[in-house]
């Protein structure tokens, strides 16, 4: 079982950067594939990224290619989301999950996780 935290999250100026962390309990963090994921009010949770447990895997949604980076840090068992050029459609609350150690990779399907952070809101001003 793994705990998560995100932090990072706040006002941030439209074409900024802002980066996300997510710190995990578990000693075992480098067994988890982890992804990052967002809610904006009204909507649905959205898929923003994911790395698989090695970090060497990563997969991202059409709408951040390009724009955010995900990686993680096996030895502080900390995953991040750099956020790159935000746009204000980029509003919302940032979810980190972590997937049952039997997988390798990641998915973009967010019933796929087993464990949830607490979110951490990322708010964008054009």
């Amino acid at each position: 079982q793994v705990q998560l935290t995100e932090s990072g999250g706040g006002l941030v100026q439209a074409g900024d950067s802002l980066r996300l962390s997510c710190a995990a309990s578990s000693r075992s963090f480098s067994g988890y594939a982890m992804g990052w994921f967002r809610q904006a009010p009204g909507k649905e949770r959205e898929f923003v990224a994911t790395i698989s447990w090695n970090g060497d895997t990563t997969f991202y949604a059409e709408s951040v290619k390009g724009r955010f980076t995900i990686s993680r840090d096996n030895v502080r068992n900390r995953l991040y989301l750099q956020m790159n050029t935000p746009k204000p459609e980029d509003t919302a609350v940032y979810y980190c999950a972590a997937r049952a150690p039997k997988y390798s990779s990641g998915t973009s399907d967010y019933t796929h996780y087993d464990y949830w952070g607490q979110g951490t809101q990322v708010t964008v001003s054009s």
